[in-house]
């Protein structure tokens, strides 16, 4: 326990830090996933009223909702880049208060690009 105590800097590594490039990953993939669910329900109605009018032009309707499932996937790809840059204190490069801070903004501009592209 000490030596894990001396080797933590507040300056290299702050304790919110770490906080923060979680709360970016997971804000990536809850918003792009609902954003994601709710373009696929949306086009899933569409298929739907589609088919009914026109039965030979469902094929073609089934786009969108396949690029509602890849919103998903971007929100997912996000987190695992983010996740596996999270370090603790004892690594030599420490985890900074700016990668947090980006990872935030990263996930967070993924996931409501993904929720917005999905309403």
């Amino acid at each position: 326990m000490d030596a894990l105590l001396r080797s933590y800097d507040a300056d290299m590594c702050a304790p919110s830090a770490a906080f923060f490039g979680v709360s970016g990953a997971s804000s990536a993939l809850s918003f792009a996933n609902l954003g994601a669910a709710y373009g696929t329900a949306k086009s899933g109605v569409g298929i739907a009223a589609a088919g009914v009018m026109r039965p030979e032009g469902v094929m073609k309707s089934i786009i969108p909702a396949a690029m509602g499932g890849i919103l998903g996937i971007y929100g997912l790809s996000i987190v695992v880049i983010v996740g596996n840059k999270i370090t603790g204190p004892d690594s030599e490069t420490g985890y900074s208060a700016f990668k947090g801070d980006a990872h935030l903004a990263a996930g967070l501009s993924t996931g409501l690009s993904g929720l917005g592209a999905g309403l």
